[in-house]
This record gives structure tokens, C-alpha cells and sequence, in this order.
């Protein structure tokens, strides 16, 4: 049952367009997960993408590196341009890491795609309100940055006409996944860092 903060914390969010429940609307996105290289930023989707997953080895998931997500997916992109290569980070990642969107839309690999779930909050830390709640808007940074293909996701009926967007199309493409201040669901994820490092590495061919 949700506390007096947490239900005060859910309607104020709901008043400014984060509806979605995550749990949902992340799987029904992404799709067939098996299709990309994956880096997740760190915490809330590091954890979301290992329970999507089952842990699987095509995805990287970040811990203790904030804002490093985009870079590094960017890097994953140029390297390997026979794959597709799959961002999925928070609000709060993207936002410590905005001038890697200058650099992506610069170089535009035609592999990569990142999807935002912004649910306008920092979840690990208390769930103190992140910019985007207060009027950020991450899709218009990024069409700004010069990111041609672009879509903001805030209703169920919006996930189906953004889902091509993460497979299709000559450039980079970003999602804006608008969603609850909810906790994600929690998966086991490989915190020793050179065994991920070694393991990702094998299945990314790199």
C-alpha cells in the first residue's frame, strides 16, 4: 500500500503526464530484447534491463557511473555498425551526460538508439524531484542537439507507433519514455566489474 508520500508524490506526477506504469511500458518498447547490444545507465534500468533479461549477457548495465550510459552506447555504436546498439537510461543519467546527445546527433550512427525513462525523479536517492518534473523537456533537448528522430512515449497508445523507431531508419533515433515515480523491477545484476566487462565483451564480439 502506498504511503501518504508516496500517493502525493504519484498524483503530482500524474498531473504533469507520467502515467505509465514502467513495468509495462519498457518490455512492450523494447520488444524482442534479444535483438540489440544493450547498455543500461546505472541503477533504476541497470536493474530493470537484468530482470527483462534474466540477466543476459548482451546487456551492460552501469553501476557507480552516472551520465555514462549515452557515451558509452555511442562508442558500442561506431565500433560495432554491423549491430544494433540499445541505450536505456533514466532521466537522471541523461541529464549529467546532455553534450554526449551534441555528439551523437553529430556522428548519427544509423545502429543506435536510446530510450529516456523519465519518470521526472531521482529513484535512488530518495525520490527528490529531477529536473524534467519541473518543465525539462529531454525529447527537445535532444531534437535541439540535432537528433532528427525523435518521439516522446506518454500513453499506452503511443508505444506502438515509437517501438519502429528503436529498429528502423538511417540515424540515431531517441524515445522519451515518459512514466510513475515507481520503483522498476529488480533484477540480479553482475556487479563485478571485469567479469561484466569480459562477459559483454564476448557476446559484442568485441
Amino acid at each position: 500500500m502506498a504511503t501518504e508520500p508516496d500517493a502525493r508524490r504519484l498524483a503530482a506526477a500524474a498531473a504533469r503526464g507520467f502515467v505509465l506504469d514502467r513495468r509495462d511500458a519498457v518490455p512492450a518498447l523494447i520488444g524482442r530484447h534479444e535483438d540489440f547490444l544493450i547498455v543500461a545507465g546505472l541503477a533504476g534500468t541497470a536493474r530493470e534491463l537484468a530482470a527483462l533479461t534474466d540477466d543476459g549477457a548482451h546487456v551492460f548495465g552501469l553501476a557507480g557511473a552516472m551520465g555514462g550510459a549515452c557515451p558509452m552506447g555511442l562508442g558500442l555504436a561506431l565500433a560495432r555498425p554491423d549491430r544494433r546498439v540499445l541505450v536505456v537510461t533514466g532521466d537522471g543519467d541523461l541529464l549529467m551526460s546532455l553534450g554526449a546527445l551534441a555528439t551523437i546527433a553529430v556522428l548519427d550512427p544509423p545502429n543506435l538508439a536510446i530510450v529516456c525513462v523519465d519518470n521526472g525523479h531521482y529513484g535512488e536517492t530518495g525520490y527528490q524531484e529531477s529536473h524534467t518534473a519541473r518543465g525539462v523537456d529531454l525529447e527537445r533537448i535532444a531534437q535541439g542537439a540535432g537528433i532528427k528522430r525523435t518521439r516522446t512515449v506518454a500513453t499506452a497508445a503511443d508505444v506502438a507507433a515509437a517501438a519502429p523507431l528503436l529498429r528502423e531508419g538511417n540515424g540515431a533515433a531517441f524515445v522519451l519514455l515518459r512514466v510513475r515515480p515507481t520503483d522498476p523491477p529488480s533484477g540480479r545484476l553482475e556487479l563485478d566489474a571485469p567479469r561484466a566487462r569480459d562477459r559483454f565483451r564476448r557476446t559484442a564480439g568485441g
